[in-house]
Parts: C-alpha cells; structure tokens; sequence
C-alpha cells in the first residue's frame, strides 16, 4: 500500500501542506521540521511523486516549472459569468490562475449549476479530461455544497473559497472573518470613533458561521456598555424601504458604519448624514473600483492562491479519502485608507 502526505502528516503532528514543503525543501520550513518530516517519510517508505520530481527538476534547469496537470475552476455562483462580471469572485479567480501558472497547472472550468451536468457527468468528464481536483469558487448564498458535487467530492478533492462549507465540509481558504470586524473596531477607536455599528446581512452573517459578528462583539467589548450598539441586519427590509434604516439610525446615532454595502451611502444622503462629517463609513471588503472607500481589502487574491496550494497537496496524495478533519488557510485583512472616515478629537 502506497504511503501518503497524509500519513506522514499525523505521524509527524502537522498539516499536509506542511509535509509537502518540507519534502521539497522549501526554505520557510524549520530545519527540525524539515529533519522529523524526512524521517517519518523514510519509515514509512514514503516514495516521492514523480511528477513532484519532474516539476522540481525542470524547474532548477529551466526557472519554469513542467506543465503538471489540469484542475478544475468551478464556478459556485448563479451568475455563470460572475468570473467576469461579480465585484469580487474575479479577484479569487485572478490569484488562482496566478498561482496555478507558477507551479505548473492549467484551469477548466465549469458552471456548479449547469442543469446538464449531474454526478455521473461530473465523475465521467474529469477522468476522461485526467482532472485530479478542483477549486469552488463563489459560493455567495449557501453553505452547503449542491448535488451533484456534494456526491462527487466523495471521489475527487476540492478546496472552497470564501466559506466554510457543511454537508460535507471541505478544505477551505478564506479571509479571517473573525479579525476583520475585530481589527475594523480597533482601527475606528484609534481614530476616536466610539459608536461603531455593524450593518450586515443575516444572510451573509450565517453563511460565515457569525464570524463577522463574532468578531465585532469582542471588539465592542473595549467600549462602555452605552457605546455597544446592535447590528443592522434587515438589508433587505431597508432596500424596500430605507425608512427602515433611518429609524435604526435616529435610534442609536452610530459615529461609523462598517458594511459591504455601498448602496448605505445613498441610505445616508437620504437621512441627510454627511460622510465623514457627520458619520463614518468603512468597508469591510475594499475595492480597487471605489478606492476612495476606507475598507479593508480581503486580498481575495491571496485566498486564492492559498486554495491552489491546497488542491496541490491533496492531488499529491495517492489515495484521496474524505474525511471531516479539513485544512483550512485564512488570511489577514490588509487596512486600506480613503476619505469616508477621518480623525475625530479626543473627548474631554
């Protein structure tokens, strides 16, 4: 029986990503690590990939990695050109194929909810076209994985963006939810805001497990209780009608808002609230196409590279299992300044 990165990996007490650098020598890996790594590979009998050897070898002659293998791109979103035309999947889209280039591997892709593909479909096409894995990209309103690839991930690994998937769970890359809403009320009080307000969908809240929210209540925890104030969660319900987000508004007098929503700068206007005179806005998921928003960038684009990292390792493996104990990469939020906030004056 062939040997696997994962077995190595619970005998040694590490991630497979780590095993895999290690037995490549890559150079941010500790010597001890590295040293444990080798022996447990040699004990177990670990034999190396060849097309592992193959890409290092072209590689060191060339400075260009072998060609490898093809993934598949899969398109998790309703929108079947939100590659293209999504403000934010293109930027996964962007730092997968990136990635994927640098070490070797070419992307097709495909559409999660294309009506003609079911199971037997998905399993027949990636064999014929010697697809080892794949990489969900989009997933904007569920956390669970449809069928048919809930079936197919049986049989072929994939990495999901963005989210934390149930029913199964996968591998995922994501931004650190968590740390962005707690760094965003750091960064509002060190201006001298000191009645941040969360405004976010429920929908979203749950499709990231409350990560969000979590990570603003810890946050609010640094203000008095008078400054803690609830969430906006009815984006729907103020879309109908902004009424709904003017009396929220009145009612508690935010000093700064954070959002993915830019339409609440039209809410504000409504409710005659300057921006950043009389309130501030951040955003938590900046964009180079409205840069004059103060935000933090998710850098999706790292997130995607991440998930590349991830499929590789787990095509690396000889013999793929599912199993519910998954890896998972995320990554810090990078601050991003622009004109909806400015510095208030300290309180007397």
């Amino acid at each position: 029986m062939k040997v696997t990165l994962r077995q190595i990996a619970n005998t040694v007490g590490c991630s497979v990503t780590t095993v895999s650098d290690a037995l490549r020598g890559q150079r941010w890996v500790r010597t001890e690590t590295k040293a444990r790594v080798e022996q447990a590979a040699a004990a177990l009998g670990y034999q190396r990939d060849p097309l592992l050897s193959r890409f290092m070898s072209e590689l060191k002659r060339t400075g260009r990695p072998a060609f490898v293998a093809t993934l598949a791109l899969i398109n998790g979103h309703r929108d079947p050109a939100a590659f293209a035309n999504h403000p934010t999947i293109p930027a996964y889209v962007k730092g997968c194929r990136r990635r994927a280039e640098e070490l070797g591997y070419s992307f097709d892709e495909f559409w999660l909810h294309d009506p003609k593909l079911n199971a037997q479909k998905w399993l027949r096409m990636l064999e014929t076209r010697g697809i080892p894995g794949g990489i969900l990209v989009g997933l904007m309103d569920d956390s669970h994985v449809p069928e048919p690839l809930s079936l197919v991930v049986q049989k072929v690994p994939l990495v999901v963006t963005g989210v934390r998937t149930r029913d199964p769970v996968l591998p995922f890359a994501a931004v650190d939810h968590h740390q962005l809403a707690l760094s965003a009320v750091e960064q509002a009080l060190r201006l001298g805001y000191r009645r941040p307000a969360l405004v976010l969908d429920r929908i979203i809240d749950r499709l990231i497990d409350g990560r969000i929210h979590a990570g603003f209540l810890i946050g609010q925890m640094q203000l008095p209780p008078a400054g803690r104030i609830p969430a906006f969660t009815t984006i729907a319900e103020a879309r109908n009608d902004p009424a709904v987000f003017d009396r929220w508004l009145r009612r508690h007098r935010p000093d700064v808002l954070f959002t993915l929503y830019n339409e609440i700068f039209d809410w504000l206007e409504r409710a005659r609230m300057k921006v950043p005179a009389d309130i501030g806005v951040l955003q938590l998921e900046w964009r180079s196409s409205r840069a004059e928003i103060a935000g933090f960038d998710q850098r999706n684009d790292r997130v995607g590279e991440a998930a590349v990292d991830m499929i590789v390792s787990l095509t690396r493996e000889r013999e793929y299992r599912p199993t519910p104990e998954v890896n998972a990469i995320l990554i810090s939020p990078t601050w991003r300044n622009g004109s909806t906030v400015a510095a208030r004056p300290a309180e007397v």
